[in-house]
C-alpha cells in the first residue's frame, strides 16, 4: 500500500500527528503499536493536561484523541511496525501482519517505556501507589510518604520534587554514592525531608489496598546483610527510561541513550521527509502537553515537506 504520510506510534504525539495531517488531507495512516495509547495508558488519573479542569483517566484521554482522529479520517491500525527501509525514497516500512507500505513522509512518535526494576509487586501495584512519573502523579502524595529509586540526576530531581509536596521522601541508592551531579546532589543533602538510604535493594513491596510499604535489603550479600521495610505510600521508579527506537537506528542519529536526534529546533531529522514527535526524541520533558505539541509540529513540516515537492 501507498501512503502520503505514515505515523508510527498513539500516543499523544502520534494521535496529534494524525488530527493535524488528516486535516492537511494528507489522509494519514497510523499503526498504534504494541501500546496503543503509549505511557498515559499506565496512568489512572491525569490532572496536568489542559483543558480537563477535574483532571481525566489516561486510557480515557487517549480514546478520546484516537476518536478526534478518525473523526477526520486517520487510518488507524491495531498493529505495529516491525521493520523499516530508509535507504530510498519513498521509504519502505513492513508491519506485523507482513503489509508492505510505501511512504513519502514518515512521522515516528514510538515514545519511551520507563524502566522498571523487573519486580512482580510493580506490576501488581501499578496504578496502586507504583509510579514511573514524579511530576504526573506527585500531586497525590501530598503530606505522604514516599520513595523514590535512583541515584542519578532524575532520581535526584524526582526526589526534590516531591519533598515539596510530601512529608517524607526515601531515596533509595543501591551504591553507597550518588550519581548525579554535584550541584543536585547537595540540593538532596540540604533537603530537610529526604532520607538517603544507601547500599539499599528494594526486593518488594506490600499492602492490602495498595502501596503501604517496601522490602529492602541493606548491603545485600556482604557479611552484614540485613532486611529493612519502610512504611510508604507511594513508590517512585527513577531509574532512566528507555526510547523505543531500535529500528530506526541504522538509519537515524540518536545520542548515546537512544533517544533520535533532530535538527535543532524542528522536528525533522537528517533525512528528508523522514519526522520525530515525543518521547523517543525527548529525554527531558516528557509529558504528554509537550509530546502533542512535537506530534503538532511533525505533521505541519510534512505537509510542508509534501506541498515543496
Amino acid at each position: 500500500m501507498k501512503t502520503k504520510c505514515l505515523i508510527i506510534g498513539s500516543g499523544p504525539a502520534g494521535y496529534t500527528a494524525a488530527i493535524y495531517a488528516s486535516r492537511a488531507n494528507l489522509s494519514p495512516v497510523e499503526y498504534c503499536g504494541l501500546q496503543p495509547g503509549g505511557q498515559l495508558t499506565q496512568t489512572t488519573e491525569v490532572e496536568n493536561f489542559p483543558g480537563y479542569p477535574q483532571g481525566v483517566d489516561g486510557n480515557q484521554m487517549m480514546m478520546d484523541l484516537r476518536e478526534q482522529a478518525e473523526r477526520f479520517g486517520t487510518d488507524i491500525r491495531d498493529g505495529y511496525i516491525e521493520k523499516v527501509d530508509f535507504s530510498q525514497q519513498p521509504y519502505r516500512l513492513w508491519a506485523d501482519d507482513g503489509t508492505e507500505i510505501e511512504a513519502d513522509t514518515v512521522i515516528i512518535a514510538t515514545g519511551a517505556s520507563a524502566k522498571y526494576l523487573g519486580l512482580p509487586d510493580e506490576e501488581k501495584y501499578n496504578g496502586m501507589g507504583v509510579s514511573a512519573c514524579a511530576t504526573c502523579d506527585g500531586f497525590f502524595y501530598r503530606k505522604k510518604t514516599v520513595a523514590v529509586v535512583g541515584g542519578g540526576d532524575t532520581a535526584c530531581e524526582d526526589a526534590l520534587y516531591l519533598a515539596g509536596l510530601a512529608k517524607q521522601v526515601y531515596l533509595i541508592v543501591r551504591k553507597p554514592f550518588l550519581r548525579a551531579s554535584k550541584v543536585m546532589q547537595q540540593r538532596v543533602f540540604d533537603a530537610p525531608n529526604i532520607e538517603i538510604l544507601f547500599e539499599h535493594n528494594t526486593v518488594g513491596l506490600f499492602g492490602d489496598n495498595g502501596v503501604e510499604g517496601a522490602h529492602l535489603v541493606k548491603r545485600k550479600g556482604e557479611p552484614d546483610e540485613e532486611a529493612v521495610d519502610i512504611i510508604i505510600d507511594g513508590f517512585f521508579l527513577a531509574i532512566g527510561h528507555k526510547p523505543n527506537t531500535n529500528m530506526f537506528r541504522e538509519w537515524l542519529d540518536t545520542d548515546e541513550t537512544g533517544y533520535l536526534k533532530k535538527i535543532e529546533g524542528t522536528p525533522r531529522t537528517k533525512l528528508p521527509g523522514i519526522f520525530v514527535a515525543g518521547d523517543c526524541a525527548d529525554p527531558v520533558y516528557r509529558q504528554a502537553i509537550t509530546a502533542a505539541g512535537t506530534g503538532c509540529q511533525a505533521a505541519i513540516e510534512a505537509e510542508r515537506y509534501l506541498l515543496s515537492r
